[in-house]
């Protein structure tokens, strides 16, 4: 059974940054391609950036330029590098696969507040 944990989040002041992992386990390569995820308070969950198993990248137009998602395939995690963090990028993070179709993690909280 496939088993996702996020971690690294935290309380940052606006214009920090943090660094979130994913590490997966169970019968499951990141490889394939992986993607992170956030939910806001009252809202749906959104895709945020993407990895393929080419190692493109993309990301949503709202954290493109500061948020970097890379990946460890030796360790099958995934990382996500947020810089000059904003308010609204309070949320919990989760991570996924490219379509969001592997059980979900408990996602890990990151609050932007000064």
């Amino acid at each position: 059974q496939v088993q996702l944990v996020e971690s690294g989040g935290g309380l940052v002041q606006p214009g920090g940054s943090l660094r979130l992992s994913c590490a997966a386990s169970g019968e499951f390569d990141i490889y394939y391609g992986m993607s992170w995820y956030r939910q806001s308070p009252g809202k749906q969950r959104e895709w945020v950036a993407s990895i393929s198993s080419a190692g493109d990248r993309n990301a949503v137009d709202s954290v493109k330029g500061r948020f970097t998602i890379s990946r460890d395939n030796a360790k099958n995690t995934v990382y996500l590098q947020m810089n000059s963090l904003k308010p609204e990028d309070t949320a919990v993070y989760y991570c996924n696969n490219l379509y969001g179709t592997l059980p979900w993690g408990p996602g890990t909280q990151v609050t932007v507040s000064s």
